[in-house]
């Protein structure tokens, strides 16, 4: 069996399941985010009456952050009052990114199974753990029960060789990835990511990659967990969990190989997430805002780069540039180690921490005709603002380089 094969064996408590099994898997952490109300809704139209683990359970807010609205002040209410009523917990709007959050404060861990109404919940397959995005009814389902049924996906290995250049970063490598298989590639498989350059990225580069694997179909990812994920862990992990291996005669539904030794900074253009091309191949253009920030931009690493780019150097005055952290944990590092200054420095605009502009919630949308250089994971017409705006997505590095120029620029020369 693959690792993942066996943590979900494990959850289901049976000794074996093989690709296309449907079962029933107990869910570590079931989460509803403030966006959707409706799990509200659907909770009591199953007439669930409690839920049986609610200490497995809980909502987040981190995309109407504070709340923008008076409708989005009062769903936040509600499940503030739903989460009270039934013991479970409440993530506020001064926690930030759904799953960066809930990382870092330790509901994954290696082995564990998370679901939630996030798409983005395949970034649990950093840490050896299985996270997806569910529906509405599911999402309130997992909060009751503490449990659901999954269809067990076949496994794509993508092996990644060779030595990252300088200047090239995990977005860089996704989006070649989807360049090359696209978007519908993966379609309720899961991703397992592995190889020399896996090794040698840190736990922030393995979330970017695991991240946006839902950008390719997948329905989970995996990286098999070492040290790095373990010395994370420390200090935010307080119980025993189990590590799982694939077996050595486990057969992959399909395998890639990637050499990333030449690779250049590679951008997405509009509107589509593999509608990818190399940096040195777009005619460098103005536009209107970039973003450092997200669940794929946003960590302490992230913000690094930028800074190390904008130190001593002004956004150009054409540009708006947004700093998103990803949660108060990574905005208090920054803080500390001077990043957040380089930023005001800059001309940036800081923001709380969050999902921010990337669902064009609130801060950051985009007028019609306006265009956005992005660190966030989506691209899609209207995804930051009005239809006929424009999102290009790129590493930090990228942006922060972009906005300096105020035109597409290679981020290499400033490192």
């Amino acid at each position: 069996m693959h690792a993942l094969e066996k943590l979900m064996a494990n959850a289901a408590g049976l000794a074996k399941v093989k690709a296309g099994d449907r079962i029933w898997c107990k869910v570590d952490l079931a989460l509803g985010i403030d966006l959707y109300r409706n799990i509200i809704d659907s909770f009591n139209e199953i007439g669930l009456e409690k839920m049986q683990h609610p200490e497995r359970a809980g909502f987040i807010f981190g995309i109407n952050a504070p709340a923008p609205t008076i409708r989005a002040a009062q769903n936040e209410k509600d499940m503030r009052e739903f989460c009270k009523k039934h013991g479970a917990h409440i993530f506020d709007i001064n926690s930030g990114v759904v799953y960066q959050h809930v990382i870092e404060k330790g509901f994954i861990f290696p082995g564990a199974i998370s679901v939630a109404n996030d798409s983005h919940a395949t970034i649990c397959g950093a840490l050896g753990a299985f996270g997806t995005g569910t529906g509405g009814y599911d999402t309130a389902a997992a909060l009751g029960f503490g449990e659901m049924w999954f269809r067990v996906p076949e496994v794509i290995r993508i092996e990644i060789k060779g030595r990252l250049p300088i200047g090239v970063f995990a977005k860089d490598v996704v989006l070649k990835i989807l360049k090359e298989l696209k978007s519908d590639f993966a379609i309720y498989k899961a991703i397992e990511y592995t190889g020399e350059v896996i090794s040698n990225m840190c736990l922030a580069e393995r979330m970017v990659l695991c991240n946006m694997a839902v950008e390719m179909g997948a329905k989970t990812s995996y990286i098999q967990p070492d040290e790095k994920v373990f010395e994370f862990l420390k200090g935010r992990v307080n119980h025993d969990y189990t590590v799982y291996e694939t077996d050595p005669d486990y057969e992959y539904c399909t395998e890639y190989v990637f050499d990333v030794s030449d690779l250049a900074p590679q951008v997405a253009l509009p509107h589509h997430v593999d509608n990818v091309s190399n940096i040195t191949d777009i005619e460098p253009f103005s536009f209107n805002q970039g973003l450092v920030g997200t669940c794929t931009g946003g960590r302490l690493e992230d913000l690094e780069v930028a800074a190390k780019i904008l130190k001593g150097r002004k956004v150009h005055p054409d540009i708006r540039m947004l700093i998103v952290p990803g949660t108060y944990e990574i905005y208090s590092k920054a803080i500390t180690n001077g990043y957040i200054q380089t930023f005001i420095d800059a001309g940036c605009v800081i923001c709380n921490a969050g999902c921010g502009p990337c669902l064009g919630a609130h801060m950051g949308v985009l007028a019609e005709g306006e265009k956005c250089i992005t660190a966030s994971n989506r691209n899609f017409a209207g995804r930051m603002g009005h239809m006929n705006s424009e999102l290009y997505l790129a590493s930090p590095a990228t942006v922060a380089a972009s906005c300096v120029e105020g035109v597409l620029a290679d981020p290499r020369k400033y490192l």
